[in-house]
């Protein structure tokens, strides 16, 4: 790819990643002062967090048209608009349901983050991404697991939120650079 054709969708993606950065500080500041129940904040942001995630994903896919990850966004979206309804449904069960359905989610949108990041190579500023991606997958594992434990918290969703949106500021001042 020539310096022109990884430049185009660079410019709205290093805009993209600011502002999921900055999302997911607020996010995670939100939920962290209202992880101990499920109270009405800490539901409008679980269902919420999903749902600008598939809103980030349609804003991507516009942004780099014809670009070779598409597969990989529509995958998201459709992921993440499973999660945000999984979990509207799983609040009504309790924190250890909602860390299944986060976890499961995790998971799967983790593994498709690090194949579009990995497909997105040659644009530069993907390291991040795979390794958040991969990271996602990880972690998601240990929210599943973290359910069955009797103290069982939202506050590491919190955690989890903060390091995400490092990995897109990593990625933000990668792409600035590139």
């Amino acid at each position: 790819m020539s310096a022109t054709t990884t430049a185009a969708p660079a410019v709205p993606l290093r805009r993209l990643y600011f502002l999921r950065f900055g999302f997911a500080l607020v996010w995670a500041g939100l939920l962290f002062t209202s992880a101990s129940t499920l109270g009405p904040l800490s539901i409008a942001l679980l269902v919420a967090y999903p749902l600008f995630d598939v809103l980030a994903a349609v804003v991507d896919l516009r942004s780099s048209r014809g670009a070779k990850p598409a597969l990989g966004l529509y995958v998201n979206i459709a992921i993440s608009g499973l999660a945000g309804i999984g979990l509207a449904v799983a609040v009504t069960s309790g924190i250890p349901a909602v860390l299944r359905v986060w976890g499961i989610w995790a998971i799967v949108s983790g593994l498709v983050q690090l194949a579009v990041g990995l497909s997105r190579r040659a644009l530069g500023g993907q390291w991040a991404m795979i390794l958040s991606g991969g990271l996602s997958a990880i972690v998601g594992t240990y929210f599943v697991l973290q359910a069955a434990q009797p103290d069982a918290s939202l506050t590491t969703l919190a955690g989890y939120a903060t390091v995400g949106g490092l990995f897109f500021l990593a990625s933000a001042v990668r792409l600035a650079r590139s």
